[in-house]
């Protein structure tokens, strides 16, 4: 009769000390693991602002010669949405960052407009535009902008304008020679 009451009580013996091994080493590893992930910590955060910006690539005369260089220009994708054209134009007036590359416009020069049909972007320009010293800047303008725009997939050509008026100087419509 012994036997039978002290059977159970050996089983219900070796069942706590199954459960409290498990349970210790549940917690011992559940904070070893915990240790380790709060033990890292990134570089750099990625915030919401850094998701919405895109490059745009820009092009600029390399100093020293009279060829286009491409820059990339890290830009917040909500100030594309509204007028693209017209932004991009303002990033090149505003000219390059690296040092090795020139801005194209003469000083003072202000984008008024810019708007698409078929394909052709008409840029209105302030008459500080007209003030380029010779062909040369004149050209590098023209194709400055005109590999600029062409980035984007639906621009082909580009068109000038002075005050909402065509101007004799740039009185074209240029197109990206492929």
């Amino acid at each position: 009769m012994k036997k039978i009451k002290l059977f159970p009580i050996i089983l219900l013996l070796i069942i706590l000390v199954i459960a409290t091994i498990s349970i210790v080493w549940t917690k011992f590893n559940i904070s070893d693991n915990s240790q380790k992930n709060t033990d890292y910590t990134p570089e750099e955060e990625i915030t919401s602002e850094d998701l919405s910006k895109t490059t745009v690539t820009l092009y600029f005369i390399e100093s020293g010669s009279n060829s286009l260089k491409s820059e990339g220009k890290l830009v917040d994708s909500k100030t594309l949405l509204e007028n693209p054209y017209k932004k991009i134009v303002e990033l090149l007036i505003s000219g390059p960052t690296s040092e090795n590359l020139q801005k194209v416009f003469p000083e003072n020069t202000k984008i008024l407009n810019a708007t698409i049909d078929n394909n052709c972007v008409t840029l209105n320009f302030s008459e500080e535009l007209l003030n380029f010293k010779d062909d040369t800047q004149k050209y590098n303008i023209i194709n400055s902008i005109l590999n600029s725009l062409a980035e984007l997939t639906e621009v082909s050509s580009i068109k000038f304008q002075v005050n909402g008026k065509a101007t004799d100087s740039m009185n074209e419509e240029y197109s990206k020679i492929y």
